[in-house]
């Protein structure tokens, strides 16, 4: 039997997920005269909990055992200087997504700054590996099509655990299905053949990621009576400052999300 690709196992391993959060089903709904524990229900938007809790599990198995591993060894070997210039790469790829979320937005003065760090940062910044344009005054805005959606006034609709990506919802899965399709540098893999780069871009984005947030990760964990619930929240929240444009995540109540801006470069979401 010939070995299987990275894609195939993947897939595979996705199927096993969602099979057992199907077997694991909905969150009951509590009884119309139970009027505080309907409004709890409601305000929490996850009717799909223990579907959820389960793929939550699978993520945090394969985090266990693959990715928080990575994360520290890339740590201890790749000097900062280093680790710096991979997260201004990766950052600088998202440069397109970004400015065409901005413009769909009409924020078209984000989208001026967006275009110039990617042409600063392209040229002066060796192909974006420094950020020359932050030093310039041209500030990195963090913008994708999820965002998009909710400008647009569509819903976030219920809470969603994803295999491998995480905290999502309808409407950001809807926004990363469309990234993940319209992104320039995937079309060019596609077209070229080139089908290393975007499960190449995907891993490094995600060890870097969780490099750049073993820290606050840690404390969340420790400090969470329910690690899940504590997550979600930080999601909701994190994504709320964002589609508020808001500048950091003041007022978060999750343990330690004060943190969250010092170590975060986007999201595994958004780094395809």
């Amino acid at each position: 039997m010939p070995p299987l690709a990275l894609g195939d196992v993947l897939s595979r391993l996705t199927v096993l997920a969602v099979a057992a959060a199907l077997l694991a089903g909905c969150a009951t709904r509590p009884p119309a005269d139970d009027a505080e524990a309907l409004a709890e229900f409601e305000q929490v938007n996850d009717p799909f909990e223990p579907a959820n809790r389960v793929v939550f599990r699978f993520n945090e198995v394969l985090d266990d055992a693959a990715i928080e591993p990575a994360a520290r060894g890339y740590r201890r070997l790749v000097p900062a200087f280093g680790r710096d210039r991979v997260g201004d790469f990766i950052t600088n790829l998202r440069a397109p997504l970004i400015f065409g979320s901005q413009v769909l937005q009409g924020h078209l003065s984000g989208a001026a700054t967006t275009a110039g760090r990617f042409a600063i940062n392209t040229t002066f910044g060796v192909l974006g590996i420094m950020d020359v344009a932050s030093r310039m005054g041209l500030r990195h805005q963090e913008e994708d099509f999820g965002q998009t959606l909710a400008v647009w006034g569509i819903g976030e609709g219920p809470y969603l655990v994803l295999p491998f990506f995480g905290p999502s919802n309808p409407r950001d899965t809807v926004g990363l299905a469309v990234e993940w399709v319209a992104d320039p540098f995937a079309v060019w893999a596609r077209g070229t053949n080139t089908d290393w780069f975007q499960p190449s871009r995907t891993g490094v984005a995600t060890i870097d990621y969780r490099e750049a947030n073993l820290e606050l990760f840690d404390e969340i964990e420790r400090s969470s009576l329910d690690y899940y619930s504590s997550l979600r929240s930080l999601y909701r929240q994190r994504r709320s400052s964002l589609i508020a444009n808001g500048a950091g995540v003041a007022g978060f109540d999750v343990p330690g999300a004060d943190a969250f801006e010092s170590g975060d470069r986007s999201s595994p979401q958004q780094q395809k």
